[in-house]
């Protein structure tokens, strides 16, 4: 009889849960699922042609202002609202100086409504230079995430 217990103890071969990788799986479906979507609704603006070749800068380093056709604004892929545009870019510049602000606005909005909000960030201190973004012409839309 003891040798029995022994044997079964032995052979006892030990199994593999695959509850928590079938869960971390699922997880990440999910989060894909979630985040796909996210990425598709990117801001989408129609450029000016222009031929000048602008500098290339590390765009996580930019402040972008965007307005699109439907007169919404965007700082840096973020909706907000032209009255508090200021005191977010005020918040974003802290004691840094001498930084670029790049609006772009869609062909379709009104030349005076981009020189206003050009005027309005030019009053924000540390704001050196106020760039009105063109694209080349090989290029159709802009669109950031």
């Amino acid at each position: 009889m003891r040798r029995k217990r022994l044997r079964s103890k032995r052979n006892h071969i030990a199994d593999l849960s695959m509850t928590p990788l079938i869960d971390v799986a699922l997880t990440l479906v999910i989060m894909f699922m979630v985040a796909t979507p996210l990425l598709q609704n990117a801001i989408k603006v129609t450029l000016p042609q222009g031929n000048a070749q602008e500098s290339a800068k590390n765009e996580s380093e930019e402040i972008v202002v965007y307005i699109d056709k439907d007169y919404m604004i965007y700082l840096n892929t973020q909706k907000t609202d032209k009255s508090i545009l200021i005191t977010e870019l005020k918040k974003i510049i802290g004691d840094n100086k001498d930084k670029t602000v790049y609006i772009k606005a869609d062909t379709s909005i009104s030349y005076g409504m981009v020189i206003e909000l050009v005027d309005d960030i030019k009053f924000v201190g540390g704001i050196h230079y106020v760039a009105l973004a063109t694209q080349q012409h090989s290029q159709k839309t802009s669109s950031v995430a």
